[in-house]
């Protein structure tokens, strides 16, 4: 009799428990989804600003630049007046220093004890490039993740190696940029004395948006300086990885053929050069500047392809105009050179990186 009041009771309880323990659940998974919506968000937002940001700082650049082109003689130029013979022979030399990045990528791997195929390498440096037009920087995990996905190399390994391949170009280019300077100094300053063109004149040509967009090239760099720096130390937490970066280092000590590995390293940059002093000939008014100041002018817009925008768009544009303009070139004819030149060698990077892609991508069927 007392069975079933007792019975109905504990059902009671039991129910207010259940529900209680659902409020709780469901909060506590609320505040859970929440949690899971709003941190892929803000990864998603910083993302999304760490691609973005470069495009708009390049094009804003670029903008500036070309915003008062009249483009259909640009055009007639580049049909009717462009030499797209010594252009070919240019893009040779495109080829050339990817090839020899990958031969030396090897002779770095070896001593680690891995020895990923030559046509993987040439494939990864190639798709490197290209990804690097997307999302700029990324090209050194994409080249090393290749190797991994397809031939098993060592992850921490490929980047330690890379390491240290940034910093023998950075050598090397540091190098090469002091030899150009000093042998170009007495010449530089003589053709600015004959041409009638002194230190005056030349900032003249710059307005005051030209000085703006040279400080926020410089703080750009700045930027990009201390966020490597700042990843690299969050980078280095990881034990395995930070061993695998000091292996990479002193993996240069057992290369069998260091000789070969230093010629490597000039001849990648020489070819760089030739890629890009052969297309002066594309124009007769570019035709004329001596090998040594287009060398300087080379060295010149490889620093300014530090600036975190896809292949240097704008910051290597306004670097190369402004040299050109500084050794006589017209303003108009320099910017045509900068544009005609930045675009189609990094549509021949592009394509090189379509190539590698189809590459892997039918090896692996």
């Amino acid at each position: 009799m007392f069975g079933e009041p007792c019975l109905s009771f504990a059902k009671v309880r039991i129910l207010l428990v259940a529900r209680g323990c659902r409020r709780l659940i469901s909060g506590h998974f609320s505040l859970y989804a929440q949690t899971l919506i709003v941190v892929p968000l803000n990864e998603f937002l910083k993302n999304t600003i760490k691609i973005l940001l470069p495009f708009v700082f390049g094009v804003g650049i670029m903008w500036w630049m070309y915003r008062g082109t009249d483009w259909s003689s640009f055009l007639y130029a580049v049909c009717h007046e462009m030499n797209w013979w010594w252009m070919g022979v240019s893009l040779i030399f495109g080829i050339l220093p990817q090839v020899l990045r990958a031969l030396r990528w090897q002779m770095a791997l070896a001593p680690l004890g891995e020895f990923p195929q030559r046509r993987t390498c040439i494939d990864a440096i190639f798709l490197s490039y290209a990804t690097s037009l997307v999302i700029p920087r990324i090209g050194e995990v994409t080249r090393c993740g290749t190797l991994k996905r397809c031939d098993g190399t060592s992850f921490t390994k490929s980047i330690g190696t890379v390491v240290t391949e940034r910093l023998v170009d950075s050598v090397v280019i540091v190098l090469l940029t002091a030899v150009a300077i000093f042998s170009q100094m007495g010449v530089l300053f003589d053709f600015l004395t004959a041409s009638g063109t002194d230190l005056e004149h030349v900032l003249g040509q710059f307005t005051g948006a030209g000085y703006l967009v040279t400080i926020a090239c410089i703080v750009a760099i700045g930027l990009l300086l201390w966020g490597l720096m700042h990843k690299f130390s969050l980078f280095n937490k990881g034990k395995d990885m930070l061993r695998g970066v000091w292996e990479g280092i002193l993996s240069l000590r057992y290369v069998e053929q260091l000789w070969l590995y230093v010629f490597y390293s000039f001849a990648i940059w020489i070819c760089y050069f030739l890629h890009f002093y052969l297309a002066f000939f594309c124009f007769d008014f570019t035709a004329g500047i001596s090998p040594i100041a287009a060398f300087l002018i080379f060295c010149i817009g490889s620093f300014a392809v530090l600036v975190p925008t896809p292949n240097g768009a704008g910051s290597w544009h306004f670097a190369v105009k402004t040299m050109l303009v500084i050794y006589g070139v017209a303003e108009a004819p320099a910017i045509l050179f900068a544009l005609v030149v930045h675009t189609i060698q990094t549509s021949e990077v592009a394509l090189l990186g379509v190539y590698a892609w189809a590459d892997l991508a039918l090896r692996r069927k």
